[in-house]
């Protein structure tokens, strides 16, 4: 039997580090193999313990998520970071994807989500829910221009047919073998399609992707 997935939770709330150890450790094939209270104390504890996932809170007392999450990343042969959001703060999660961060969870996600984020990243996929990525969209895009509208409907015309079917279905939070499903795909051919978007797009990671997709209006 493969070994679990070895998982270090952050975040300087008890509660809610005891809460996720409790849901990861009712699967087989994850393990929490430590906790952090604070930023600081998130690289000790990665080169003490060597997780595979890191599950980082956005905001802690002395150092906040963002830059935990940039300095995790640069350590040799680093673990993927999951960032964690309550979304009372705006453009934290594009910071934290800018420094390294494999995607998101909301603190209110559903067990399942918050197993299935860990298998993803482990696997090379990236981090959004559907509900996540639906709150994020809503947050990022409610005071959005008409010009940023038509800034974003220009952008995604000069995609493809095929990555735009990709951007739509990363923007409602699919995974890469879903969206290889829902259109009949391999997920190389997934992976090919959002690698050539992003550079179409001139973004970095598929959340700006999501983003332009919205403000678009093709997720509507």
């Amino acid at each position: 039997m493969p070994l679990p997935h070895r998982v270090l939770v952050v975040d300087d709330d008890a509660m809610v580090r005891t809460g996720v150890r409790l849901i990861l450790d009712s699967v087989d094939d994850i393990a929490v193999v430590a906790e952090a209270g604070d930023g600081d104390q998130a690289v000790p504890a990665v080169q003490a313990h060597a997780p595979d996932v890191v599950l980082m809170d956005l905001r802690m007392p002395r150092i906040d998520g963002i830059t935990a999450t940039r300095a995790v990343r640069a350590l040799p042969s680093p673990p993927h970071v999951i960032a964690l959001t309550t979304w009372d703060v705006d453009d934290a999660v594009l910071r934290s994807l800018d420094a390294g961060a494999a995607g998101f969870l909301l603190k209110s996600a559903g067990p399942d989500d918050i197993i299935r984020a860990v298998r993803a990243v482990v696997a090379g996929d990236a981090v959004l829910s559907p509900r996540s990525t639906r709150q994020l969209l809503d947050h990022l895009t409610a005071d959005g221009s008409g010009a940023e509208r038509r800034r974003a409907q220009a952008a995604m015309a000069a995609l493809t047919e095929r990555e735009r079917d990709v951007a739509v279905a990363v923007g409602h939070g699919l995974l890469n073998a879903e969206v290889a499903h829902r259109l009949y795909v391999s997920e190389a051919t997934v992976k090919s399609h959002l690698s050539s978007a992003q550079a179409k797009l001139g973004v970095r990671n598929r959340v700006e992707v999501a983003v332009l997709a919205e403000r678009a209006g093709l997720l509507r």
